[in-house]
């Protein structure tokens, strides 16, 4: 999910990263220096980001931050996890106050425009969906005409539904909330006949019902909201380890190196392999990290499938499926460029 940005924000983006003045261009040093990466991610969403009974953080986004640990540390435990609400997280970000998001953020234009952010890669495929009571018997968004729809005001959300009803000739209600929590209360008490949320986070809020059971989501997915971790515009070479992180995870997939096979793969003759592992070639030194460095990713966190799995996957309670966040050789859009 993105909230629109507006002039103000946008001015307070800009006076910040002029208040940064370049003086942020270093982080990998600074991470080192202090000797744990700060992460920020959600306030809590369920496979997502969110804390554990025993204080520790967990989920999908949890996991690139570990990822991104392991690279640089070879421990995927130094981290340090700063929950952010929506209207906080770009702030908290330009300020320095983290030095990743891993946030269930949509990359956009607007954002790279108008703040000093730039995202670096997209690490699972969104888009906004309906969930409905199963008693209503509807199989499709096309069948919501007439329906009174929660969702968060000031929102994309809030505009993609507008946008879809209109576009369809279809009459709705919307019934606008401050947060994604006062929506989904509201339409579990039943405020209203729909939820509308990104995918993934409906699979989440679902499981807070009071009967998750009684409750689908439609097939139907009206928008694109490619999420990934975003990091400061004025540190590149910070940029380049992100993003590297977040392909060597998706290759190792693609190449069936996992937390399972890693030892294997470290004496393989594959080339592929060899580059990925460390092996063949100085690829981490060149971006100021080991050459085992994508080899720390996999053994202390895992590769792509095995991070999706885990935290969100069809055996987790969300029960997602992989739909297009599969590789590219498996029907799948994931894609990554190749380390050489």
């Amino acid at each position: 999910m993105r909230h629109r940005i507006g002039l103000a924000a946008a001015l307070i983006g800009l006076a910040l990263y002029a208040f940064a003045g370049g003086a942020h261009a270093q982080t990998l040093k600074s991470v080192k220096d202090r000797g744990r990466l700060v992460c920020g991610v959600s306030q809590g969403i369920a496979g997502f980001s969110a804390p554990q009974q025993n204080g520790d953080w967990a989920g999908f986004d949890v996991d690139f931050c570990r990822a991104l640990a392991a690279a640089i540390f070879d421990d995927a435990h130094k981290v340090d996890f700063v929950p952010l609400s929506a209207g906080e997280r770009f702030a908290a970000l330009a300020s320095a106050k983290i030095d990743v998001l891993s946030r269930n953020s949509t990359w956009t234009m607007e954002r790279e425009a108008e703040l000093p952010v730039v995202f670096a890669g997209v690490t699972y495929y969104d888009g906004q969906g309906f969930l409905v009571r199963r008693a209503r018997n509807v199989g499709s968004a096309l069948d919501l005409a007439g329906s009174k729809v929660c969702v968060q005001s000031g929102t994309t959300t809030e505009l993609n539904l507008g946008d879809y009803f209109s576009a369809n000739g279809m009459k709705y209600e919307a019934m606008l909330k401050a947060s994604v929590d006062d929506a989904v209360k509201a339409y579990d008490a039943g405020a209203c006949d729909v939820l509308t949320s990104d995918a993934s986070q409906l699979y989440a809020v679902r499981l807070k019902l009071a009967k998750p059971g009684d409750h689908v989501i439609l097939p139907d997915i009206i928008s694109k909201e490619p999420l990934g971790p975003a990091v400061r515009r004025d540190d590149m070479p910070w940029l380049t380890i992100v993003k590297w992180v977040n392909f060597a995870m998706v290759n190792a997939e693609e190449l069936g190196v996992s937390t399972a096979t890693i030892d294997a793969a470290l004496a393989s003759k594959k080339p592929d392999v060899q580059r990925l592992v460390g092996t063949e070639g100085n690829y981490g030194v060149e971006i100021g990290l080991t050459k085992d460095w994508a080899a720390r990713v996999i053994r202390r966190v895992g590769n792509y499938g095995e991070v999706f799995e885990r935290n969100v996957g069809t055996k987790t309670p969300l029960g997602i499926p992989r739909g297009i966040n599969q590789l590219w050789t498996a029907g799948g859009i994931m894609y990554a460029p190749p380390i050489r």
